[in-house]
């Protein structure tokens, strides 16, 4: 696949061979038992390395393996509101939503509009704008609320820190 006729050949220790053709390279590859790799084709000359193939990509899958293992997803919880909550319903709809916050999830806060409470959406703004005022010492918000509907949604995120 090397298309240039001189290269820079660097051994498998990462040690300069120097510059020769490709086709002493090859061989010198082929007497080692390792691949020639092309790792830098716009130099001039062109770099090759001296390498295990076969073994360099399992290695490369591994380390993105392990990257992926400590990658933090992070999720949207979704709570749902009435607009005639109760206080102590309210009180348990906040503990979950810091636990969530604790975990380091987004929280999706949905309040639910039925039958006549339509004629009434300051009620249901009112009630987004004291979660917003009660998670303003863990969370920010992230999507004021709007109206989709008959719900009104509001994204919450956990403060950085």
């Amino acid at each position: 696949m090397i298309t240039a006729h001189e290269l820079l050949v660097i051994d498998d220790e990462g040690g300069k061979r120097g510059v020769m053709s490709k086709y002493d390279a090859l061989r010198l590859a082929e007497a080692e038992g390792l691949d020639l790799v092309e790792v830098a084709p716009m130099a001039k000359p062109p770099v090759v390395k001296l390498m295990d193939f076969g073994k360099f990509k399992y290695q490369e899958q591994k380390k993105a393996a392990e990257a992926r293992k400590h990658q933090k997803v992070i999720e949207i919880k979704e709570i749902k509101l009435r607009p005639m909550i109760d206080d102590h319903d309210y009180d348990v709809k906040m503990r979950a939503i810091k636990r969530f916050f604790e975990e380091g999830d987004k929280v999706k806060v949905t309040l639910r509009f039925k039958g006549r409470e339509m004629a009434h959406m300051e009620l249901g703004m009112e009630l987004l704008q004291k979660v917003k005022r009660d998670i303003d010492t863990v969370g920010k918000v992230e999507q004021e609320p709007k109206l989709e509907g008959r719900q009104m949604v509001m994204v919450i995120a956990p403060k950085a820190g």
